[in-house]
């Protein structure tokens, strides 16, 4: 079904058309190398689309903060090289063989070529954004980067642990998505020389809203068919990863079920993946854990109070919404 305000989000980035446009430009221009793959790899990735909500939410962060320069459009591309540079080394670790609907790059490349472009990726970023000379921005791109990588690896340290609990699920993903959502914030705040209480409240409405995003995202694993989602129905189970609906589900089942859901994640099949979706519609499982983004996201919307009304606060408030709602 489709969010009730979409209408909403479509003028919101008619709104940032002109800027995200600039940062495609931009994007491009840090594709280019000596290395003929590396721009091959970077016009594939670019090709395949997406939303490019990282560089909106840096955008919008800084025309709330009353930013009139144009260092913005670089430091939003740079927010999404490292967000590319994480979904090439995901596909690779996960092992996915799609990516937005189209084969995932390292199964056209091969592993070591596609990990040596994220590398690229990576450390082309943050040699752009020294030249900005910002020791606080640097700053926040380190921690984001830093905490991705730590994100990964906790949830690989989780991979089929239906023990994992609430918690430990909610810091993985804010480690992996929140954080370089409230990097784009923070940015966005440090350049328009917000207070730091301003600040910190950008930052953390952006780690509540990337988070919720990320919860949503997971949700949708259950619900949204390929060409929905450009992923297939149940690919995080079959990765063994245990998200929010499998810990609500680990939650209420009885001890005949649970011990039938283990067996399930430890030898997935498409007809175990039907059996949990069957479990998840007896315990209205996708329903608590929508719930539980919607809480997430309201969290977030509750930081952006500092702010007095505006249409630049407004946008931000229907970016957050919309990252929850795009399967409702």
């Amino acid at each position: 079904m489709i969010y009730n305000q979409t209408m909403d989000i479509k003028r919101v980035f008619d709104a940032y058309e002109i800027e995200l446009s600039l940062v495609e430009a931009k994007l491009m221009e840090l594709f280019k190398s000596d290395a003929p793959l590396i721009p091959l790899v970077g016009k594939y990735l670019l090709d395949s689309g997406g939303k490019r909500l990282r560089p909106l939410f840096l955008l919008s962060g800084a025309r709330l903060a009353g930013y009139k320069g144009s260092d913005h459009i670089m430091l939003a591309s740079i927010i999404e090289l490292i967000h590319m540079a994480s979904l090439l080394h995901d596909d690779v670790v996960d092992g996915a063989q799609i990516r937005r609907g189209r084969p995932a790059a390292h199964s056209i490349w091969g592993n070591q070529i596609v990990i040596l472009v994220g590398d690229f990726l990576y450390s082309n970023a943050l040699k752009v954004a020294v030249s900005f000379r910002s020791q606080r921005i640097m700053e926040s791109l380190s921690e984001a980067t830093t905490s991705m990588t730590e994100g990964e690896i906790l949830q690989l340290q989780k991979t089929a642990d239906i023990g994992i609990t609430e918690d430990e699920y909610i810091r993985i993903i804010s480690a992996k998505t929140g954080i370089l959502i409230s990097a784009a914030c923070r940015i966005g705040a440090l350049l328009g020389q917000m207070s730091r209480a301003e600040e910190d409240a950008l930052a953390r409405f952006g780690l509540k809203s990337g988070t919720a995003f990320q919860m949503a995202d997971d949700i949708l694993d259950y619900m949204a068919e390929e060409s929905e989602l450009g992923k297939r129905l149940g690919k995080d189970i079959g990765e063994g990863k245990i998200t929010l609906p499998l810990i609500y589900l680990f939650k209420n089942a009885t001890d005949v079920e649970k011990k039938e859901i283990k067996r399930i994640i430890e030898d997935f099949s498409e007809s175990g993946l039907q059996r949990v979706l069957a479990l998840f519609r007896q315990y209205r499982v996708l329903e608590e854990s929508f719930k539980r983004a919607h809480s997430i996201v309201n969290e977030a919307k509750a930081e952006l109070s500092i702010f007095p009304d505006s249409p630049e606060r407004d946008a931000m408030l229907s970016i957050a919404e919309y990252a929850i709602s795009r399967g409702k």
